[in-house]
Parts: structure tokens; C-alpha cells; sequence
């Protein structure tokens, strides 16, 4: 530090031992200008986002010596830079909107902002499953939905544990109807849920949920639990029922099989229905069946299916489901092994 021209004292020091590896990537994403900063955003997950958000505010409160060796372990020139507002509460703002969007932005920064977004939903993401049950049990079903659908899948997995049994397929049966939620609606759950959104937040329409969304939190629930909410929802609505497991479970997950279960299936299906399923999968899942046949069997069946020519991808996409269907009666019977909780 000597070059520098900068006295590592202990003060500095203890601060950079607590500064970590998010913060400083934060650091740099704030000299950046808003339209790299939201490119940059683009690429990263959801979870990347918030936790990248939440330390662009969090380094409001870094020393500008902290800052200075932040920038001179990254890059020298942007050193230059640090006398930009760090934590901007606009700037973020700015850079997510323009990242991923009014709605997802909404979301994201009402988890984040400090005095801006949801207290109640800040609250939430530090709540245990059985926390969080107890503060919503006693809600509208639809309003237990829209929770359920705020929170990351494993969370809401855990939370329908703790939920009345009989209305467990209601609240999937909702969180997969639900496509945007009108401002009317949000007013109500701020009423309930004590929130205090954003007023750019509670001026629009808002997306939740989804199909999706309901069978990322079914694919990481128990067994046991999920084959009682399936079979309620199949009574209450046949049609979700089936749209959640279509999403549950997708033709690339076989992947996962092993040989033994593979080999089950490819017994249970039609070898022109597993064709038409094979035209639109991965040379990876291709060879995860070619693999259980013989080489005779192989040739004979890659010759049928190149004379099959060109397919109209619904048409691939129906027979994927199908077999889907069958690989899931074939799980619940314990005839093979769908491997539930790892697939998205």
C-alpha cells in the first residue's frame, strides 16, 4: 500500500476483512454507467440479482479508503471513478428497471430498498417455514397463493406442510392461475400482510405465479405430500392438475434415469411414440435411450425414425408429455426412479 500513498490501519483493515466478494463486485457495478450495469444484470439469475442489488445499497456505507482498494485489486483506472454516489438508491433503481423490466424490478427492489419495498415480504424471507404458515393460515386461499408464489419454491414446499390439508390444492390450483395480480388485489394483501409497497410497485399490475411457479414448488415437495395435493387439485381442477405435471417433469429430465428405469420405460411406450419423442430431444437424452438398446436394435430403430422425416414440433412436444405421464404413473407405482426434487 505503500505506492498508494494509503495507511493500512486497523480500522481499514477489519473493514476489508468484512467486505465480501458480492460487495465488491457491487463496487464495480456502480462506476459502471446504468446501461452496463443493467447488460451486465441481464446475464445472472434471479437469486445473483437480488443478492447483487442488495449489496449495491449495502456499500453505501463503505469508507472511500475501503473503496480505493476494492478498485486497485480490480482494476487501476476505475479508481478515478469512486467519487460517484456509492449505493445511489436511484441509480440501482435505474439499472434494475432497465435490467429486467417495471414488473421483475418491482419485486426485486421491494426486497432490497431500504424503507421502499415490503416489510412484510422482507420479513418473510427471514421467517422459518412454520413462521410464516402460522401468519397465513387463517387467509383467503387466494391471498395464500399469492404469498406462496413471492417466496423461493423450497420455502413455499415447506410452508404447504404446515397448511390445512383441505385447502392445499386450492392454493396450487390458484398459484398456477395466477398470471398478474390488479393493483385492487395488492391493495388488499398490503392491507393484510402490513406492507408498504413502493408507489411504483402498487400503481400496476403485477406478475405471480403461473404454472411454472406451481410445479417449482411441487417438484420440491415431499412424495408423500404431493401425491395428496396432485389428487385433491385432480378433483378440484383435472386440467392444472395436468399442466403442473407436464411442467414438473420434462422429456430431458430422463437424463437423470438410470439404465434400469430407462429400460422400463422404453417397455411401457410404443417405439413410434418414443420416435416422435426422440425428434425434438437433445443428442444427450437421445443417447440415454440408444444406450439401452442393443446394436441391432439401435440401427434398426434410428433407420425408422430418419424415415419418419421432419415433424411438426407439437407434434413432438405431445408425444414428449405423453411418455412424461407414463415415466410418472410408472414412479408412483415404484417401477422407476423420476429422481422428483432435483427437476425444475
Amino acid at each position: 500500500m505503500a505506492d498508494n500513498d494509503m495507511v493500512m490501519t486497523e480500522a481499514l483493515r477489519a473493514e476489508l476483512a468484512n467486505i465480501t466478494s458480492t460487495q465488491r463486485a457491487a463496487v464495480l457495478m456502480l462506476l459502471l454507467g446504468e446501461e452496463q450495469a443493467a447488460d451486465i444484470i441481464k446475464f445472472l439469475n434471479p437469486k445473483e440479482v437480488q443478492a447483487l442489488g442488495a449489496a449495491m445499497v449495502s456499500v453505501a456505507n463503505f469508507s472511500q479508503e475501503a473503496v480505493n482498494v476494492v478498485l486497485d485489486e480490480f482494476v487501476e483506472h476505475l479508481k478515478k471513478q469512486s467519487t460517484l454516489s456509492m449505493g445511489n438508491t436511484d441509480y440501482v433503481e435505474n439499472v434494475m428497471r432497465r435490467a429486467l423490466g417495471d414488473d421483475k424490478a418491482a419485486s426485486v427492489l421491494g426486497r432490497i430498498m431500504p424503507g421502499q419495498g415490503t416489510k412484510g415480504l422482507d420479513i418473510l424471507s427471514w421467517m422459518d417455514a412454520r413462521g410464516i404458515s402460522d401468519m397465513i393460515k387463517v387467509e383467503h386461499p387466494q391471498v395464500v397463493a399469492i404469498i406462496l408464489s413471492l417466496l423461493e419454491p423450497e420455502v413455499a414446499a415447506d410452508v404447504l406442510i404446515y397448511l390445512d390439508p383441505a385447502i392445499r390444492p386450492e392454493v396450487l390450483q390458484r398459484i398456477a392461475s395466477l398470471d398478474t395480480v390488479q393493483p385492487s388485489a395488492m391493495a388488499e394483501l398490503e392491507a393484510i400482510m402490513k406492507m408498504q409497497f413502493s408507489k411504483s410497485a402498487s400503481a400496476q399490475s403485477s406478475s405471480f405465479g403461473g404454472v411454472q411457479a406451481a410445479a417449482k414448488i411441487m417438484n420440491l415437495t415431499k412424495t408423500e405430500l404431493e401425491s395428496s395435493i396432485m389428487s385433491g387439485l385432480n378433483e378440484l381442477d383435472p386440467d392444472i392438475m395436468l399442466k403442473i405435471q407436464d411442467n414438473m417433469f420434462t422429456f430431458e429430465n430422463l437424463i437423470s434415469v438410470d439404465n434400469k428405469g430407462i429400460q422400463v420405460l422404453m417397455r411401457a411406450v410404443e417405439p413410434d411414440l418414443l420416435m416422435m419423442a426422440l425428434k425434438g430431444a437433445s443428442a444427450g437424452c437421445q443417447d440415454r435411450f440408444y444406450d439401452n438398446m442393443s446394436e441391432r436394435a439401435r440401427g434398426m430403430f434410428r433407420d425408422d425414425m430418419e424415415a419418419k422425416g421432419p415433424q411438426r414440433m407439437s407434434d413432438v412436444e405431445a408425444a414428449q408429455k405423453k411418455i412424461m405421464r407414463m415415466a410418472r404413473k410408472l414412479s408412483d407405482s415404484g417401477e422407476l426412479m423420476l429422481g422428483g426434487a432435483d427437476f425444475v
